[in-house]
């Protein structure tokens, strides 16, 4: 497992993505190390972390983007 840290335009960490490298697979964590979503490429498939089917690919970053707003009370 890979982990990269998304920052923010101040450099504050919002969010983890963790790579598997064998499957491609990436599980998206906020700061707090609690999981947000996850992105299957076999299914080629995003959920939420219920298992909720957000869209068809890669949708990591959106559900980084869905989080904050959701955060900020925007």
């Amino acid at each position: 497992m890979v982990k990269t840290e998304i920052r923010d335009f101040n450099n504050y960490i919002i969010a983890y993505v963790e790579l598997d490298e064998r499957t491609g697979d990436k599980t998206l964590r906020d700061f707090y190390n609690k999981i947000l979503g996850y992105y299957r490429k076999s299914r080629n498939v995003s959920t939420n972390f219920a298992g909720k089917v957000l869209g068809y690919g890669d949708f990591t970053v959106a559900m980084i983007l869905q989080y904050e707003r959701m955060n900020l009370d925007i």
